[in-house]
């Protein structure tokens, strides 16, 4: 174990020092950000200044190793736009993503895995075709569209829930998260909901696949012949046995929430990562840029080691060696 989980880490490591690479090449070479924050009146000397307190005089290979060795370091540069050091403005805004990628990610697995289950193991039900129906909508229906339209009904029409913002926080280990406090519940429920419709369908569709691949074979027909209760045919053997691709997928669009929530956190106001990105890329604040997408990259690559590790206490099969 020890040494599967050392080999995974030397892995994720490479992985990371390429993705430094390919990011930090294919944002320099995009636009000229001297162009966006510098006022186009202003004379060639002002220019020059402004390009070398950015340290965009040096060569590229330069300043990629500059990045790498703050980086190191744990600085990721800093923002042209906010004079910060661009990690410690993203971490202000992670909790936010964070907070909303979770709910949205609970909402897909405690509504998805039980509408799926019963689906796979009722298929001609009317309800199972029902459910099978929505889920087809909610991978069609765009999410910007979602977003407004449930802003006009309950926000607009019905005002039952506020359109915008992150509403009131409470203060938790130096944080603030707005589930603690009935006014962040009500902001919350919307932007989560719209970005939870198509994870919900996928988790759905992927339930009910595997549950009428398991439902047929032997080991389940053997426990259901010793008399055993549906409750623990469905809970003891039946789950077990699909939750290995269930996890994988809960897994990655956890990180896909968080690196994709863009649209979401936009439309709904949302202080998160997502809206700092946005604003970040039309002012072409390239260290806030580079920065965003590190950490994104990092949390793919921790939640791919979290899910392969989680494949040995599910399925005792699996065997790390192999």
């Amino acid at each position: 174990m020890a040494g599967w989980f050392l080999q995974r880490l030397l892995q994720a490591g490479f992985v990371v020092l390429a993705m430094t690479v390919i990011v930090f090449i294919g944002i320099s070479v995009i636009g000229d950000p001297v162009a966006v924050l510098i006022s186009p009146d202003a004379d060639q000397a002002e220019r020059l200044r402004a390009i070398t307190a950015f340290g965009l005089d040096r060569p590229l290979w330069a300043q990629y190793l500059s990045f790498l060795n703050g980086a190191l370091h744990g600085d990721l540069g800093r923002s042209f736009v906010y004079n910060e050091p661009a990690l410690k403005i993203i971490l202000q805004r992670m909790p936010a993503t964070l907070e909303l990628a979770v709910c949205a990610m609970l909402l897909a697995t405690f509504i998805g895995i039980p509408l799926g289950l019963y689906a796979g193991l009722k298929p001609n039900a009317p309800l199972a075709r029902v459910i099978m129906t929505g889920s087809i909508l909610g991978f069609s229906l765009p999410g910007f569209w979602v977003g407004l339209l449930l802003i006009m009904v309950f926000a607009v029409q019905l005002g039952w829930l506020p359109s915008g913002g992150r509403g009131e926080t409470r203060v938790f280990l130096g944080i603030g998260w707005s589930f603690l406090t009935l006014d962040g519940l009500q902001h919350l429920v919307l932007p989560a909901l719209n970005l939870a419709l198509f994870k919900i369908s996928l988790v759905m569709r992927l339930v009910r696949a595997e549950t009428r691949e398991v439902v047929p074979q032997d080991f389940i027909r053997t426990a259901r012949a010793k008399g055993l209760p549906e409750g623990k045919v469905i809970f003891r053997h039946l789950l077990k046995n699909i939750m290995i691709p269930v996890v994988t997928i809960i897994g990655l669009e956890f990180g896909s929430v968080i690196a994709f929530s863009v649209v979401t956190e936009t439309i709904f106001a949302w202080p998160g990562m997502g809206k700092l990105i946005i604003d970040s890329i039309h002012v072409l604040d390239r260290p806030m840029i580079v920065a965003y997408l590190m950490i994104i990259v990092l949390m793919f690559v921790i939640i791919n080691l979290l899910v392969d590790c989680l494949y040995t206490a599910l399925d005792p099969r699996v065997r790390i060696g192999r």
